[in-house]
């Protein structure tokens, strides 16, 4: 697992995306941290990708969700994969959020949530970053712009904005799963092992060591390309 965790430090490039600021390194993508930084729930071969998107959970970590899912936990990129296991019918229990302040999982139910900054949104047109505190909310709102939400109210609204935002996903993933059907016959060696879910084909595409020389959106792409292949 170690291997594993450091091939995809190295796969989504952390080395390259970190730059200095107030003398310290951090990562230029907003919503990424670095592993170290990042709590990860879940368990099990794929559990550093969304189960439902396979997006890299530490790359899209500002943003992280985490509930238990018929009994079993799981971490998401987005509240928009959580709405979509709750859209599913599964049962879905003591969901957590990340707070912005502290990089912790908190309790979502008692988060303040920042919607509509100019912080770059995952899996929507509109973002949502959650804080323990309400004036950490309040004053990111105000250097980022965003209105300061409960997670009651974030939740109706991602509810009822899922299918519009689901029918926009999966017209980007097809287009990149189409360019992940070329990578995939160009820098891999054949797998036939079948996939439920993009995550699981990424991670056994790194255990496996099954295509050379891919970067983060090229993996996402084959990994998208393995799960919906007929």
């Amino acid at each position: 697992m170690k291997k594993l965790i450091l091939t995809i430090f190295l796969v989504f490039g952390f080395s390259s995306t970190i730059i200095a600021e107030g003398g310290k390194m951090m990562p230029k993508n907003y919503r990424a941290v670095p592993m170290d930084k990042a709590q990860i729930l879940q368990s099990g071969p794929s559990k550093m990708f969304c189960p439902k998107c396979g997006m890299t959970l530490p790359m899209f970590y500002r943003t992280n969700h985490a509930a238990k899912v018929d009994g079993k936990e799981k971490q998401f990129c987005s509240i928009h994969c959580l709405v979509e296991e709750i859209k599913a019918g599964k049962k879905v229990e003591d969901i957590k959020v990340v707070d912005n302040t502290t990089l912790k999982f908190i309790p979502a139910k008692d988060a303040w949530y920042v919607v509509g900054s100019n912080k770059p949104a995952t899996m929507s047109k509109i973002s949502k970053y959650a804080f323990a505190k309400e004036a950490d909310a309040k004053a990111f709102a105000k250097a980022n712009g965003g209105k300061v939400e409960r997670f009651d109210t974030v939740l109706k609204s991602a509810m009822a904005m899922y299918d519009k935002e689901a029918k926009m996903i999966a017209k980007k993933q097809a287009m990149m799963a189409q360019n992940g059907e070329k990578i995939y016959k160009k820098m891999c060696q054949p797998i036939e092992k079948k996939f439920e879910t993009t995550a699981k084909a990424k991670a056994y595409i790194l255990e496996h060591k099954s295509c050379k020389g891919l970067n983060g959106k090229q993996l996402q792409a084959v990994g998208l390309y393995l799960k919906n292949r007929k």
